[in-house]
């Protein structure tokens, strides 16, 4: 489980990324939203995920109510599941 975790964080992290710095910015800009209309949906399952993921690993990963808080709070934050995949997952990126 912790290794899907991880994957999912890091596809959480990227989907966003490009959701708000370029997906964001085309349909503003370029009056495109093609991939906002793209990535919407599968960065909103991943999201989902990763928030139903961090509560099923809770007790493995031995995380306080206010480390579970961080987690969660970070996968609303531009880089948050990177720093979470890297600080409590010991994931490389």
């Amino acid at each position: 489980m912790l290794k899907i975790f991880k994957i999912v964080a890091l596809l959480e992290g990227v989907s966003y990324l490009l959701l708000l710095f370029v997906g964001v910015p085309m349909k503003h800009l370029a009056d495109n939203p093609s991939m906002v209309k793209a990535m919407g949906m599968p960065h909103g399952l991943l999201f989902v995920a990763y928030i139903f993921l961090a509560f099923l690993i809770k007790d493995q990963m031995k995380w306080d109510t206010k480390t579970l808080i961080v987690v969660l709070v970070a996968s609303v934050l531009p880089f948050g599941t990177f720093y979470i995949a890297k600080k409590y997952l010991g994931a490389r990126i």
